[in-house]
């Protein structure tokens, strides 16, 4: 046999062994909360989701609770971020939206999905993420299911602790970044285990953060208690750098958010 027929052969059983593993991985999951956006009346579900508060820190100081920051159409959650120029008694430059589901939908153990189309601009930060319901941060963990910068064909998934952050600790791996189209939807996922958290973008595998054993385990490993999640369309910060107003506005666009036990 060829080396050609050989590695035919290889790619042939890869592929039905990815497949046997996906079909497996699938059922052991049961859907158990969904979020479509179908709202007749085209406003976000309130009992659900509240619109973000404006804070000091990079990612909420332009927050707003504008009506032109949200919609929901066709099915799909709509966020914007724009230069201020509707709000005269709002001294921020720019305005964005974001929805929390922070007292009202919280999430444990299980696998977390939102499909989600990200319009680029120079300055924008998308994020879906997920923060604890009790505890302060960074004691009570961040789980980064998605962030964006400006109009990047690549996401970052990323943990942060106490363990982390405060202590600075580098092992194990706290992110990792995966390939995303920039042109259209793509899926965002996180498993949430008593001893790991696995990261996956479009159901490819990004990275596993796991429980470890250490003096510090309290810090390093805060996850499994309940979780709110974030949706926010961010402009500007440390990380992102300064946004070019001639790119706005931008919008992320939410297809659906699923949770499975």
């Amino acid at each position: 046999m060829n080396k050609t027929m050989i590695c035919i052969g290889c790619v042939i059983g890869l592929a039905i062994a990815v497949s046997c593993d996906r079909q497996t991985s699938e059922d052991k999951w049961k859907l158990v909360w969904e979020e479509d956006f179908n709202q007749a009346d085209g406003r976000f579900d309130e009992t659900v989701w509240s619109k973000i508060p404006r804070g000091g820190s990079d990612w909420n100081n332009f927050m707003s609770d504008f009506d032109s920051l949200y919609s929901v159409t066709e099915g799909k959650l709509i966020l914007r971020g724009f230069v201020n120029h509707s709000l005269p008694t709002d001294t921020a430059p720019f305005i964005t939206g974001g929805l929390y589901t922070r007292d009202k939908q919280l999430f444990t153990y299980g696998r977390l999905e939102v499909k989600a189309k990200l319009h680029g601009a120079t300055g924008a930060w998308p994020a879906i993420w997920m923060l604890p319901q009790v505890g302060g941060w960074p004691d009570g963990g961040e789980i980064d299911i998605m962030e964006r910068l400006n109009n990047d064909s690549i996401a970052y998934q990323t943990v942060h602790s106490r363990f982390t952050h405060t202590l600075k600790r580098k092992d194990p791996k706290q992110g990792a970044q995966g390939p995303i189209n920039r042109d259209d939807y793509n899926v965002y996922s996180v498993e949430i285990y008593p001893d790991s958290l696995s990261f996956y973008i479009n159901d490819y595998h990004t990275f596993t953060y796991p429980r470890i054993e250490t003096a510090e385990e309290d810090k390093q490993y805060p996850f499994g208690l309940p979780f709110y999640l974030l949706i926010d369309m961010q402009l500007g910060g440390s990380w992102v750098g300064a946004v070019d107003p001639d790119d706005l506005p931008v919008e992320m666009w939410i297809d659906w958010v699923r949770y499975y036990q």
